[in-house]
């Protein structure tokens, strides 16, 4: 695959393939291409008619490749106001169906109706912190039967004590580099 600019990110497949994604700034970490087509390589069949949610979204290349592959909508949630501003930005340039909502993940996720459900929730948040055993437990209770959690991390964070501790089952992992990743399902 070839290397992106610092300062954007591609869609890698579905009728947005090769369109570029700004990234707000030096702190946001997108997901690796090798990663991405290997995540929605295992996601083909679940995509179409989806609903997904990518928490700490920042470039939003997650919500948005499974908008360009077949998802119906996907809501966006991320505390970074120039985050929020560029997947405003993002969804008007592609026309997407998607909702943006400046917060924090916990807190947001929190508020929803315990009936709010997703069939994919993208957790990416920043390695050097709690967040993603936090939330893989928050958000296993909110899948549709037969949804999926796609988790981001670096090599420390115990997979697959987290998704136990959810009720979930490590169906698929990978590494690209220092970051490992899986799709997490309901049993």
């Amino acid at each position: 695959m070839r290397r992106e600019k610092r300062n954007q990110v591609r869609i890698i497949g579905g009728m947005w393939r090769g369109r570029k994604l700004k990234v707000a700034d030096d702190h946001v970490r997108p997901t690796p291409d090798r990663a991405r087509v290997t995540l929605f390589n295992w996601l083909l069949a679940d995509l179409p008619g989806t609903r997904v949610l990518d928490l700490f979204a920042g470039t939003g290349v997650l919500g948005f490749e499974a908008l360009s592959r077949g998802a119906v909508h996907a809501t966006f949630v991320d505390h970074n106001p120039t985050a929020c501003a560029l997947l405003a930005c993002h969804r008007d340039m592609l026309g997407a169906s998607a909702s943006i909502n400046r917060a924090d993940a916990r807190q947001w996720l929190a508020q929803r109706s315990s009936g709010e459900r997703w069939d994919i929730v993208f957790l990416d948040p920043p390695f050097d912190s709690p967040l993603l055993a936090e939330t893989v437990s928050a958000v296993a209770g909110r899948l549709t039967p037969g949804g999926a959690v796609y988790v981001e991390s670096d090599e420390t964070f115990h997979l697959s004590a987290a998704a136990q501790s959810a009720g979930l089952t490590v169906a698929s992992s990978s590494r690209a580099g220092a970051v490992r990743y899986a799709l997490l399902r309901t049993p």
